[in-house]
């Protein structure tokens, strides 16, 4: 998210942002504040440009992150709660300042237990130099490559389709100064170093301090050395703070003390411990007791004898425990991330819950615990005593059993937040989620019951938290593991799904769903086998520019026999999914269902009933329609259908995403902008599509560009061009009418350098697809409209002959047609009387090309009143700057146009014809 710090908002404004953070719609809003909803659509527009965000979720962001009066002011999210005083580190303390005000990238460093997180969030929350917040991320429970959902959970960012996670969380953080804190670094340091090097490269204002015991080695890395705290100063300072808080009649001379830090070798979290200890012992007692302390421990790699000593320190209070907190202690180790009550009852052999409870008070009390100050209560290990405590449950022989009690836990725990879905689950899930992936991980890859329910269990939960990509990775790995190939075939059904809105590669989707039909055939099931092969078939034929090369039909036809054949005659369900694989390949060209067969088709998925197979036969039938330049009335049926699907099932992922595309590329085609736009804009709110702005780009980007919204076209057309580029520039035919509408944008804004750059990505594009998958008439209507624009005719022959071609398709062809019509109109070329013809035939379905054809005709014949007829038409569809270039063929409105486009930033038509004035009291 892009945020201003200098956003002026009025009190109205500050208003609907907050709103907007509650996640209401704009008719909730309009009611709640008694406002018409075109009031409140003008200040959300206002809000976005205001705060350069580029939607509805980006704004509720901000408004949750910050206080309504003070919008982009935020805080350090995640930033840990201090119980006690922090004492000492005056030098170090300013030592940090400094390097974070003259690096981007700090590192404290040193051993485990000298007080790094402590001073990292003491600064964090202290720093004046971060007006825009950022996150304190604690990586203990964090594994491989997961740091990036770690900070993205903190920030409370959600992963979007085809967007790697990082420049989500990039475009989250780049509104200004603000700071990311990892801490505890050293187990995923690669990690790390990738990802803080991605933020430092993607986000110029932002700042990354880490904590580990070495240092990162990222290129401007600069290191700060915490070590020990100094004798005769705030080492006994911290003694004693800690002792008085553990023991209020805490006395003990200077001298002991001094020796007993020593001892300790001012180490915080040794001295820490051994303050715990002062109720029982006192400081004599624990003098004593350190005399005789237990060797030092084997396996301890650290050749610093500081963190040796600590770790014989952590030993001497393990051996003062009783046998029941030593057991809890070791079977506590299991976890990676706080845990709650619940979950140290489950994972330890005790059978009363009050018991537990009562153990980890004394160990909190005995400082080898820490009670975390949330509701419902919730409790860590610090990463070192976590270390220790993990040793003594290996030497106890008991960690079988106490692994098999912890994935237990996280197999019950993933069922009870599949239960709590329509609930607020998403806190608990974000607070054990850590655990929940170590515990899916450690179940190993065989097949297996227990591993199987507990990753497909955390595959649904990342879906429906959006995490996708995660969510894909979680439903293979369940395949890997199913007891059985049925249950395998179920688990590659979902992921195909969640393939589809996650990755731009069709062919992983169609791959995943052939894997599914080989799993259901070996299982004997007939039916959803050829259920499998025919949405594989359908999503080859139905989705070709998600294929860089389309599968060859033969093969496709082969399957579709292989599916008949596997599937029962009398299943509705199985013969619907047939039916509707059947109308989009009996034509021999791709996305060209044939007309009679998908009607069929729908009648056989009414039988059904089910929502998800209506839409993908109402889709046969509309695309049919529209291929032969028919009336499409399906999109609205579809559009409705919407509501009666589970957004939480992958199933009807690929329905939900078509559904919301088809019917803004509808209203687009017709000319209905407004309706283009709500549709659009619906798919960011949509729960499961609206964290991906990218599915949206797509979508929203044309009707952007063509009720002239320049600025908010530009802003998703580079979230969506660095999004293609970061997925490894997969093959992206769908892409293209958005990058011919940005580089249209820039056309008519005057920006031919910008329009060269973009009018060559489609190549770029192109240069990955089979011809076929190119759709040009996009392309071809931008080149003709700037042509119209700037009044360059030089090239007017080619153009008007390539808008005017016989395209592949019928979306934007009324758009190429007008435009061929205009070119030749102005540049007086001896076809122009026919591709008005064209023309006239193409505004009988789009009211866009209606009021084009009414502006040609105005410029052919001089003639005012079709003119004035033209812009009242441009109003009625939204279309700002083309109104205005129509105004400015009508003399005496030419001022109005030229306060327009300078209201809109853009230059005004190079080529102005002239036209009779209208009659008196005609008005535009």
């Amino acid at each position: 998210m892009n945020v201003r710090a200098s956003a002026e908002v009025s009190k109205r404004e500050a208003e609907v942002l907050e709103a907007l953070g509650r996640r209401l719609s704009n008719a909730q809003i309009a009611n709640r504040l008694h406002l018409s909803v075109r009031t409140v659509e003008g200040h959300v527009s206002s809000l976005l440009r205001k705060y350069r965000v580029s939607d509805r979720q980006s704004l509720a962001a901000l408004a949750t992150r910050a206080p309504a009066h003070r919008p982009g002011i935020c805080g350090i999210a995640g930033l840990p709660v201090s119980l006690t005083t922090f004492v000492g580190r005056q030098t170090e303390r300013g030592l940090l300042l400094d390097a974070l005000a003259h690096s981007r990238m700090v590192t404290l460093v040193g051993p485990g237990g000298v007080g790094k997180t402590r001073l990292a969030a003491l600064v964090a929350g202290t720093a004046d130099g971060f007006p825009f917040g950022g996150a304190f991320v604690n990586l203990v429970p964090v594994q491989g490559e997961l740091v990036p959902q770690a900070v993205a959970a903190t920030l409370q960012v959600t992963e979007q389709s085809q967007v790697p996670l990082e420049e989500t969380i990039a475009d989250h953080l780049n509104g200004g100064r603000s700071l990311v804190v990892l801490d505890n670094c050293e187990h995923v340091l690669d990690a790390v170093a990738r990802f803080a090097t991605r933020m430092l490269l993607l986000c110029p204002d932002v700042t990354v301090l880490a904590t580990s015991r070495e240092r990162l080695g990222v290129p401007g890395e600069r290191s700060v050395v915490v070590g020990p705290l100094p004798l005769h100063s705030d080492a006994e300072h911290l003694f004693i703070d800690r002792a008085a808080a553990a023991s209020p009649s805490f006395a003990a001379g200077p001298h002991m003390v001094t020796e007993l830090c020593a001892r300790l070798d001012g180490l915080p979290l040794a001295i820490e411990l051994a303050a715990a200890r002062v109720p029982a012992l006192g400081p004599d007692g624990i003098l004593a007791a350190m005399s005789n302390m237990m060797r030092l421990l084997a396996g301890s790699r650290s050749a610093d004898r500081r963190h040796r000593s600590l770790h014989s320190l952590i030993g001497w209070s393990y051996n003062l425990l009783d046998d029941d907190e030593r057991a809890l202690f070791r079977a506590t180790a299991m976890f990676v991330d706080q845990f709650d009550l619940d979950a140290a009852f489950r994972v330890s052999s005790i059978s009363d819950v009050g018991v537990v409870a009562d153990l980890l008070g004394r160990l909190v009390a005995k400082g080898l615990v820490e009670h975390q100050p949330l509701a419902p209560s919730r409790w860590r290990l610090l990463d070192t005593v976590r270390a220790f405590a993990a040793q003594r449950l290996h030497a106890s022989g008991e960690r079988a059993d106490v692994r098999r009690r912890y994935l237990a836990w996280a197999e019950t725990t993933v069922a009870r937040l599949l239960r709590r879905l329509d609930e607020p689950w998403q806190p608990t899930f974000d607070a054990q989620v850590g655990d929940l992936r170590a515990a899916s991980a450690a179940t190993g890859g065989e097949p297996d019951a227990l591993a199987h329910r507990l990753t497909r269990g955390l595959a649904k939960l990342t879906y429906a938290r959006g995490f996708l990509m995660e969510s894909l990775d979680h439903y293979r790995q369940a395949a890997a593991r199913a007891p059985t190939p049925r249950e395998a075939a179920a688990d590659l059904q979902d992921a195909a799904g969640c393939a589809r809105v996650s990755a731009t590669s069709g062919l992983q989707v169609f791959e995943l769903l052939l894997a599914s039909a080989e799993q259901a055939g070996l299982a004997g099931r007939g039916n959803e086998q050829a259920i499998a092969l025919a949405r594989a078939v359908e999503t080859a034929n139905r989705h070709p520019a998600l294929f860089a090369s389309p599968v060859p039909q033969t093969y496709l036809h082969q399957l579709l026999d292989a599916a008949r054949a596997a599937a029962d005659p009398e299943h509705p369900a199985a013969c619907a999914w047939l039916a509707v694989a059947a109308a989009w390949t009996a034509v021999p060209a791709q996305n060209d269902p044939d007309p009679v067969l998908a009607r069929l088709a729908l009648e056989a998925a009414y039988v059904t009933g089910d929502p998800v197979l209506i839409s993908a036969s109402l889709d046969a039938v509309g695309t049919a329609a529209e291929q032969r330049d028919e009336p499409d009335v399906t999109t609205r049926q579809r559009f409705a259908l919407l509501t009666r699907m589970d957004h939480r099932d992958p199933q009807s992922a690929p329905e939900i995403l078509d559904t919301y595309s088809v019917a803004s590329a509808h209203a687009v085609v017709t000319g209905d902008l407004p309706r283009a736009l709500g549709v659009a804009r619906a798919m960011l709110e949509d729960e499961l599509l609206g964290g991906h702005v990218l599915l949206s780009a797509g979508s929203l980007i044309p009707p952007l560009v063509l009720t002239g919204d320049f600025d908010e076209a530009f802003r998703y057309a580079d979230i969506a061009w660095h999004g293609w580029q970061a997925a490894g520039r997969p093959a992206a035919g769908w892409l293209t009418p958005a990058i011919s509408a940005v580089a249209l944008a820039h056309g008519l804004a005057g920006d031919r350098e910008a329009y060269r750059t973009w009018r060559a990505r489609i190549d770029e594009i192109a240069g990955l697809l089979d011809g076929e998958q190119l759709i040009v008439a996009p392309l071809a209507f931008a080149d003709a409209r700037v042509a119209v624009h700037t009044g360059d005719l030089s090239s007017a022959p080619s153009l008007v002959a390539q808008a005017a071609a016989e395209f592949r398709g019928a979306r934007y062809r009324g758009y190429a047609r007008t435009a061929a019509a205009e070119l030749a109109v102005i540049a007086g070329l001896p076809a122009a009387t026919q591709l008005l013809e064209a023309a006239i035939d193409a505004a009988a379905r789009s009211e866009w090309a209606a009021a084009c054809v009414a502006r040609i005709r105005g410029r052919q014949n001089q003639d005012a009143h079709a003119l004035v007829d033209s812009a009242r038409r441009w109003g009625r569809i939204g279309a700002r700057f083309e109104r205005a270039c129509t105004m400015m063929l009508l003399p005496e409105r030419a001022h109005e146009a030229l306060a327009e486009f300078s209201a809109m930033g853009v230059p005004p038509p190079a080529v102005v014809s002239s036209a009779a004035a209208p009659d008196q009291g005609t008005t535009v």
